[in-house]
């Protein structure tokens, strides 16, 4: 899913003057569609615009580290340092926000499955929006598939989970967000998403608390209506220790 802005073509000469980040919040509010850190954007990036979005990442990030009184000019370990950040925010950790969705092939339910599938554990790998710390853990997916329903390959859901949470997030509206796309895609009679992850701004900075994780989960359909369903599902998902 990566998008290597190094390797696009420049942009169009036109509008030398504005910055390229500008052009697209423009399209943005001109569409009035909202551009918050956990949406996608690429409807309104054109060709060659990541990579001037690149060079516009690092000139900026390249400030922050001379605000930071650090001196890139003459430290061997930070002279490349604005370049690696800006292609790591634009091309990796946050590539969600400016790829569109991974390609899904979707194939009809022939045999009119309609048992409980769970797929999982998903590592999963954010940022979140409030400190830019990272958000590593583990997502499971539960389906109840009907005669009706689309049906993915298991990678698909990794593929959609990594869409979806490269970008910055918060834990609780990443999950929402994804369960909505899987909705969409697959239309099951039930759905069900539960996620445990560390989050680096309780364990690295604040509190410093090492050990705390943060679970959620998102019950669509049959999973938010049968209680005993809802019990298998949970009851199935392995336990530590």
């Amino acid at each position: 899913m990566k998008l290597d802005a190094d390797t696009q073509p420049a942009p169009a000469p036109d509008d030398e003057g504005t910055p390229v980040s500008v052009k697209i919040r423009e399209r943005l509010r001109a569409a009035r569609k909202r551009f918050n850190a956990n949406d996608n954007i690429a409807d309104f990036i054109e060709p060659g615009e990541m990579a001037a979005l690149l060079d516009e990442v690092e000139i900026k990030m390249k400030g922050v580290l001379d605000s930071l009184v650090i001196d890139v000019e003459h430290d061997h370990n930070t002279d490349n340092t604005a370049r690696r950040v800006a292609k790591m925010y634009l091309n990796e950790v946050f590539a969600g926000r400016y790829v569109q969705a991974p390609k899904l092939t979707e194939f009809p339910n022939a045999e009119h499955l309609n048992e409980l599938m769970i797929v999982g554990p998903i590592t999963v790998r954010s940022a979140c929006s409030h400190h830019f710390c990272p958000i590593i853990g583990k997502l499971w997916i539960g389906v109840m598939p009907n005669e009706h329903t689309n049906v993915i390959g298991l990678s698909k859901y990794a593929r959609l989970a990594e869409w979806i949470m490269g970008r910055p997030q918060i834990q609780e509206e990443a999950v929402v967000q994804l369960a909505d796309l899987i909705q969409e895609k697959t239309q099951p009679d039930g759905l069900a998403l539960v996620m445990e992850a560390e989050h680096f701004c309780m364990a690295w900075r604040g509190v410093k608390e090492m050990d705390s994780k943060m679970i959620n989960s998102v019950m669509r359909g049959v999973f938010l209506k049968d209680p005993s369903l809802r019990r298998e599902f949970l009851s199935l998902l392995p336990r530590k220790g």
